[in-house]
Protein backbone atom coordinates (compact mmCIF):
# COMPACT_ATOMS: atom_id res chain seq x y z
CA UNK A 1 0.00 0.00 0.00
CA UNK A 2 1.83 3.10 -1.18
CA UNK A 3 0.51 6.79 1.42
CA UNK A 4 0.34 9.98 0.48
CA UNK A 5 3.02 12.11 1.93
CA UNK A 6 2.66 13.56 5.22
CA UNK A 7 1.72 17.07 4.28
CA UNK A 8 -1.38 15.51 2.78
CA UNK A 9 -2.79 15.20 6.32
CA UNK A 10 -1.41 18.15 8.02
CA UNK A 11 -3.16 17.47 11.23
CA UNK A 12 -2.28 13.78 11.24
CA UNK A 13 0.72 12.99 14.35
CA UNK A 14 0.29 9.18 14.94
CA UNK A 15 2.63 9.96 17.66
CA UNK A 16 0.20 11.81 20.13
CA UNK A 17 -0.88 8.57 21.26
CA UNK A 18 2.25 6.99 22.41
CA UNK A 19 3.97 10.59 23.88
CA UNK A 20 2.69 9.20 27.77
CA UNK A 21 2.27 5.99 29.57
CA UNK A 22 -1.46 6.56 30.18
CA UNK A 23 -1.95 7.33 27.05
CA UNK A 24 -0.25 4.02 25.32
CA UNK A 25 -2.14 2.22 28.16
CA UNK A 26 -5.67 3.60 26.63
CA UNK A 27 -5.03 2.53 23.06
CA UNK A 28 -3.49 -1.16 23.80
CA UNK A 29 -4.61 -3.77 21.27
CA UNK A 30 -3.39 -6.29 23.46
CA UNK A 31 -2.66 -6.94 27.21
CA UNK A 32 -1.25 -9.77 29.09
CA UNK A 33 -2.27 -10.57 32.73
CA UNK A 34 -1.64 -12.93 35.11
CA UNK A 35 -5.18 -14.70 34.75
CA UNK A 36 -3.34 -15.41 30.81
CA UNK A 37 -0.71 -17.28 32.42
CA UNK A 38 0.17 -21.24 33.05
CA UNK A 39 2.81 -21.89 34.93
CA UNK A 40 5.01 -24.70 33.36
CA UNK A 41 7.00 -26.87 36.15
CA UNK A 42 8.62 -29.60 36.56
CA UNK A 43 8.17 -31.82 39.83
CA UNK A 44 10.47 -35.06 41.20
CA UNK A 45 10.28 -37.67 43.92
CA UNK A 46 12.59 -36.54 46.64
CA UNK A 47 12.63 -33.65 49.20
CA UNK A 48 12.75 -30.08 48.38
CA UNK A 49 14.24 -28.04 45.50
CA UNK A 50 16.34 -28.86 42.75
CA UNK A 51 18.29 -26.36 40.33
CA UNK A 52 18.43 -27.10 36.74
CA UNK A 53 21.23 -25.90 35.03
CA UNK A 54 20.10 -25.88 31.83
CA UNK A 55 17.02 -23.34 32.63
CA UNK A 56 18.70 -20.46 35.13
CA UNK A 57 16.08 -19.75 37.70
CA UNK A 58 13.87 -23.32 37.34
CA UNK A 59 14.33 -25.61 40.33
CA UNK A 60 12.33 -29.54 40.48
CA UNK A 61 10.18 -29.06 43.07
CA UNK A 62 9.26 -31.69 45.45
CA UNK A 63 5.50 -32.61 45.59
CA UNK A 64 5.67 -30.55 49.30
CA UNK A 65 7.37 -27.51 47.44
CA UNK A 66 4.65 -28.23 44.56
CA UNK A 67 2.15 -27.33 47.09
CA UNK A 68 3.52 -24.65 48.37
CA UNK A 69 4.08 -23.64 44.76
CA UNK A 70 0.18 -23.74 43.92
CA UNK A 71 -0.62 -21.46 47.23
CA UNK A 72 1.75 -19.22 45.53
CA UNK A 73 0.01 -19.38 42.40
CA UNK A 74 -3.27 -18.71 43.91
CA UNK A 75 -1.43 -15.65 45.65
CA UNK A 76 -0.07 -14.34 42.31
CA UNK A 77 -3.56 -14.96 40.31
CA UNK A 78 -2.32 -17.97 38.01
CA UNK A 79 -5.21 -19.97 37.51
CA UNK A 80 -3.40 -23.06 36.45
CA UNK A 81 -0.58 -25.06 36.82
CA UNK A 82 1.26 -27.62 34.56
CA UNK A 83 3.08 -30.19 35.94
CA UNK A 84 5.70 -32.59 34.37
CA UNK A 85 7.43 -35.48 36.14
CA UNK A 86 11.50 -36.03 36.94
CA UNK A 87 12.05 -39.93 38.24
CA UNK A 88 14.55 -41.92 38.83
CA UNK A 89 16.84 -43.01 35.98
CA UNK A 90 16.48 -46.78 37.55
CA UNK A 91 13.03 -46.89 37.71
CA UNK A 92 12.19 -46.28 33.80
CA UNK A 93 11.81 -49.09 31.11
CA UNK A 94 11.77 -49.20 27.48
CA UNK A 95 7.37 -48.80 27.66
CA UNK A 96 7.24 -46.05 30.51
CA UNK A 97 5.12 -48.51 32.57
CA UNK A 98 5.65 -45.95 35.38
CA UNK A 99 3.38 -43.47 33.48
CA UNK A 100 0.47 -45.47 35.11
CA UNK A 101 1.39 -45.39 38.76
CA UNK A 102 -1.68 -44.63 40.72
CA UNK A 103 1.04 -43.70 43.83
CA UNK A 104 3.39 -42.17 41.37
CA UNK A 105 5.17 -38.59 41.94
CA UNK A 106 2.51 -37.02 39.20
CA UNK A 107 -0.46 -38.12 41.47
CA UNK A 108 1.01 -37.20 44.67
CA UNK A 109 1.46 -33.57 43.22
CA UNK A 110 -1.64 -33.65 41.84
CA UNK A 111 -3.37 -34.57 45.10
CA UNK A 112 -0.90 -32.81 47.42
CA UNK A 113 -1.59 -29.11 44.84
CA UNK A 114 -5.00 -29.43 45.13
CA UNK A 115 -5.22 -29.84 48.87
CA UNK A 116 -3.25 -26.71 49.30
CA UNK A 117 -5.35 -24.59 47.06
CA UNK A 118 -7.86 -26.00 45.26
CA UNK A 119 -9.07 -22.65 43.19
CA UNK A 120 -5.96 -23.76 40.72
CA UNK A 121 -6.68 -25.65 37.63
CA UNK A 122 -3.98 -28.36 37.13
CA UNK A 123 -2.92 -29.68 33.81
CA UNK A 124 -1.00 -32.81 33.20
CA UNK A 125 1.26 -33.97 30.49
CA UNK A 126 0.08 -37.56 29.03
CA UNK A 127 3.16 -38.69 26.87
CA UNK A 128 5.34 -41.68 28.12
CA UNK A 129 8.85 -39.69 27.32
CA UNK A 130 9.40 -39.14 30.93
CA UNK A 131 9.22 -42.70 31.99
CA UNK A 132 10.85 -44.23 28.75
CA UNK A 133 14.71 -44.98 29.18
CA UNK A 134 15.14 -44.23 25.44
CA UNK A 135 13.05 -41.14 25.87
CA UNK A 136 10.61 -41.07 23.08
CA UNK A 137 6.88 -40.23 23.49
CA UNK A 138 5.57 -43.94 23.27
CA UNK A 139 6.14 -47.99 22.82
CA UNK A 140 8.71 -48.74 20.25
CA UNK A 141 8.87 -51.71 18.34
CA UNK A 142 11.77 -52.24 16.15
CA UNK A 143 12.86 -48.64 15.70
CA UNK A 144 9.70 -47.43 15.27
CA UNK A 145 7.26 -45.42 17.75
CA UNK A 146 3.89 -47.36 17.19
CA UNK A 147 0.69 -45.69 17.15
CA UNK A 148 -2.09 -47.84 18.58
CA UNK A 149 -0.15 -49.62 21.26
CA UNK A 150 0.98 -46.14 22.58
CA UNK A 151 -2.42 -45.03 22.76
CA UNK A 152 -3.36 -48.30 25.34
CA UNK A 153 -0.50 -47.02 27.52
CA UNK A 154 -1.36 -42.99 27.45
CA UNK A 155 -5.08 -44.30 28.24
CA UNK A 156 -4.27 -45.84 31.24
CA UNK A 157 -1.84 -42.47 32.05
CA UNK A 158 -4.68 -40.37 31.72
CA UNK A 159 -7.29 -42.03 33.58
CA UNK A 160 -4.89 -42.61 36.60
CA UNK A 161 -4.44 -38.63 36.35
CA UNK A 162 -7.87 -38.05 36.48
CA UNK A 163 -8.52 -40.12 39.25
CA UNK A 164 -5.73 -38.30 41.27
CA UNK A 165 -7.78 -34.63 40.46
CA UNK A 166 -6.23 -33.33 37.30
CA UNK A 167 -8.59 -30.81 35.67
CA UNK A 168 -6.97 -30.87 32.15
CA UNK A 169 -5.37 -33.56 30.59
CA UNK A 170 -2.72 -32.55 27.54
CA UNK A 171 -1.10 -35.68 25.45
CA UNK A 172 1.77 -34.37 24.45
CA UNK A 173 2.30 -37.69 22.16
CA UNK A 174 1.35 -36.55 18.20
CA UNK A 175 0.07 -40.20 18.44
CA UNK A 176 -2.73 -40.10 15.39
CA UNK A 177 -6.64 -40.62 16.82
CA UNK A 178 -4.99 -40.12 20.80
CA UNK A 179 -7.70 -37.60 21.91
CA UNK A 180 -10.80 -39.26 20.72
CA UNK A 181 -9.48 -42.19 22.62
CA UNK A 182 -8.70 -40.74 25.96
CA UNK A 183 -12.02 -38.71 25.43
CA UNK A 184 -13.96 -41.42 25.13
CA UNK A 185 -12.29 -43.34 28.08
CA UNK A 186 -12.91 -40.19 30.47
CA UNK A 187 -16.51 -40.87 29.35
CA UNK A 188 -17.07 -44.31 29.82
CA UNK A 189 -14.83 -43.90 33.77
CA UNK A 190 -16.88 -40.54 34.89
CA UNK A 191 -14.91 -38.10 33.98
CA UNK A 192 -17.07 -36.23 31.69
CA UNK A 193 -15.98 -32.70 33.18
CA UNK A 194 -11.97 -32.94 32.88
CA UNK A 195 -10.51 -30.77 29.90
CA UNK A 196 -8.37 -32.04 27.47
CA UNK A 197 -5.89 -29.42 25.84
CA UNK A 198 -4.50 -30.92 23.05
CA UNK A 199 -0.95 -30.23 21.47
CA UNK A 200 -2.36 -30.27 18.07
CA UNK A 201 0.65 -28.73 16.50
CA UNK A 202 3.57 -30.10 18.39
CA UNK A 203 6.93 -29.25 15.88
CA UNK A 204 10.45 -31.56 15.97
CA UNK A 205 12.46 -28.56 17.13
CA UNK A 206 15.27 -27.87 18.52
CA UNK A 207 14.09 -25.84 21.73
CA UNK A 208 13.24 -28.88 23.94
CA UNK A 209 16.71 -29.34 24.71
CA UNK A 210 16.18 -28.06 28.50
CA UNK A 211 13.23 -29.60 29.25
CA UNK A 212 15.30 -33.13 28.38
CA UNK A 213 17.44 -32.33 31.14
CA UNK A 214 15.27 -30.95 33.69
CA UNK A 215 12.99 -34.20 33.24
CA UNK A 216 15.97 -36.27 32.60
CA UNK A 217 15.04 -37.83 30.21
CA UNK A 218 16.23 -40.94 27.99
CA UNK A 219 18.54 -39.56 25.49
CA UNK A 220 17.51 -39.96 21.98
CA UNK A 221 20.43 -41.25 19.13
CA UNK A 222 22.18 -43.25 20.79
CA UNK A 223 23.26 -45.39 18.42
CA UNK A 224 21.40 -48.05 19.10
CA UNK A 225 19.04 -49.89 16.21
CA UNK A 226 16.06 -49.13 18.75
CA UNK A 227 16.70 -45.69 19.72
CA UNK A 228 15.77 -43.53 16.67
CA UNK A 229 17.64 -40.32 16.73
CA UNK A 230 14.97 -37.49 16.67
CA UNK A 231 10.98 -37.63 17.18
CA UNK A 232 10.59 -36.94 12.96
CA UNK A 233 8.32 -39.31 12.59
CA UNK A 234 5.49 -38.12 14.98
CA UNK A 235 6.36 -34.33 15.92
CA UNK A 236 5.29 -32.13 12.19
CA UNK A 237 7.90 -30.84 10.69
CA UNK A 238 8.83 -27.31 11.46
CA UNK A 239 8.39 -26.29 7.47
CA UNK A 240 4.54 -26.95 7.37
CA UNK A 241 1.38 -24.59 8.42
CA UNK A 242 -1.82 -26.55 6.09
CA UNK A 243 -0.32 -29.44 8.10
CA UNK A 244 -0.66 -27.98 11.66
CA UNK A 245 -4.91 -26.94 10.64
CA UNK A 246 -5.55 -30.44 9.86
CA UNK A 247 -3.53 -31.73 12.90
CA UNK A 248 -6.03 -29.56 14.92
CA UNK A 249 -9.19 -30.24 12.64
CA UNK A 250 -8.70 -34.07 13.71
CA UNK A 251 -8.43 -32.79 17.66
CA UNK A 252 -10.93 -30.66 17.88
CA UNK A 253 -13.70 -33.28 16.29
CA UNK A 254 -12.17 -35.96 18.77
CA UNK A 255 -13.21 -33.78 21.50
CA UNK A 256 -10.38 -31.82 22.42
CA UNK A 257 -11.78 -28.58 25.01
CA UNK A 258 -8.37 -26.65 24.22
CA UNK A 259 -5.78 -26.60 21.35
CA UNK A 260 -1.66 -25.53 21.84
CA UNK A 261 0.92 -24.69 19.75
CA UNK A 262 4.35 -25.76 20.49
CA UNK A 263 6.95 -24.31 20.59
CA UNK A 264 5.70 -21.02 20.79
CA UNK A 265 7.61 -18.07 19.31
CA UNK A 266 9.21 -19.68 16.27
CA UNK A 267 5.78 -20.59 15.63
CA UNK A 268 3.52 -17.67 15.91
CA UNK A 269 2.43 -17.62 12.28
CA UNK A 270 0.68 -21.01 12.99
CA UNK A 271 -0.82 -19.65 16.41
CA UNK A 272 -2.51 -16.58 14.17
CA UNK A 273 -3.83 -19.14 11.74
CA UNK A 274 -5.23 -21.63 14.50
CA UNK A 275 -7.06 -18.96 15.95
CA UNK A 276 -8.66 -17.26 12.83
CA UNK A 277 -9.28 -21.03 11.41
CA UNK A 278 -11.23 -21.89 14.16
CA UNK A 279 -12.06 -19.53 16.58
CA UNK A 280 -10.89 -22.56 19.80
CA UNK A 281 -9.50 -21.31 22.64
CA UNK A 282 -5.86 -21.87 21.43
CA UNK A 283 -2.30 -21.90 23.59
CA UNK A 284 1.03 -21.07 23.55
CA UNK A 285 3.72 -23.48 25.00
CA UNK A 286 7.05 -21.04 25.51
CA UNK A 287 9.44 -23.52 25.31
CA UNK A 288 12.47 -24.53 27.93
CA UNK A 289 14.75 -23.65 24.74
CA UNK A 290 13.07 -20.18 24.74
CA UNK A 291 13.18 -19.81 28.42
CA UNK A 292 16.75 -20.32 28.11
CA UNK A 293 17.65 -17.96 24.81
CA UNK A 294 16.55 -15.01 27.10
CA UNK A 295 17.79 -16.20 30.27
CA UNK A 296 21.27 -16.84 28.81
CA UNK A 297 21.00 -13.19 26.99
CA UNK A 298 19.51 -11.50 30.08
CA UNK A 299 22.69 -12.96 32.20
CA UNK A 300 25.19 -11.69 29.46
CA UNK A 301 23.93 -8.05 29.70
CA UNK A 302 22.71 -8.62 25.69
CA UNK A 303 18.77 -7.35 26.93
CA UNK A 304 16.52 -6.74 29.40
CA UNK A 305 15.30 -9.37 31.38
CA UNK A 306 11.99 -7.89 32.72
CA UNK A 307 11.17 -6.08 29.71
CA UNK A 308 12.04 -9.20 27.21
CA UNK A 309 9.41 -11.74 29.16
CA UNK A 310 6.92 -9.44 29.23
CA UNK A 311 7.60 -8.62 25.56
CA UNK A 312 7.84 -12.54 24.46
CA UNK A 313 4.12 -12.85 26.40
CA UNK A 314 2.87 -10.03 24.86
CA UNK A 315 3.37 -11.39 21.17
CA UNK A 316 1.67 -14.62 22.17
CA UNK A 317 -1.57 -12.40 22.97
CA UNK A 318 -1.00 -10.55 19.79
CA UNK A 319 -1.50 -13.37 17.83
CA UNK A 320 -4.47 -14.23 19.06
CA UNK A 321 -3.45 -16.88 22.14
CA UNK A 322 -5.92 -17.05 24.98
CA UNK A 323 -3.26 -18.15 27.06
CA UNK A 324 0.18 -19.08 27.70
CA UNK A 325 2.31 -21.80 29.19
CA UNK A 326 5.35 -20.40 30.59
CA UNK A 327 8.17 -21.55 32.87
CA UNK A 328 8.30 -17.03 33.20
CA UNK A 329 4.77 -17.21 34.83
CA UNK A 330 5.37 -16.80 38.89
CA UNK A 331 8.01 -13.98 37.27
CA UNK A 332 5.66 -12.40 34.71
CA UNK A 333 2.51 -12.68 37.32
CA UNK A 334 4.66 -10.08 39.85
CA UNK A 335 6.39 -8.13 37.05
CA UNK A 336 2.43 -7.44 35.90
CA UNK A 337 1.35 -6.72 39.18
CA UNK A 338 3.37 -4.09 40.14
Amino acid sequence: MTLPPLAAYPALRLRRPRQADWSRRLVRESVVTPADLIWSMVVHEGEGRIPVASMPGIERLSVQEAAKAAVQARELGIPAIAIFPHIDGATKDADGSRAADPDGVISRAVRAMKDAAPEVGIMCDVALDPFTTHGHDGVLERGRVVNDATIERLVEQALVQARAGCDILAPSDMMDGRVGIIREALESDGFQDVMIMSYAAKYASAFYGPYRDAIGSGKLGSGEVDNPGDKKTYQQDPANTDEALREVALDIAEGADLVMVKPGMPYLDVIQRVVETFSMPTFAFQVSGEYAMIMAAAQNGWIDEERAILESLGAFKRAGCAGVISYFAPRAAKLLGA
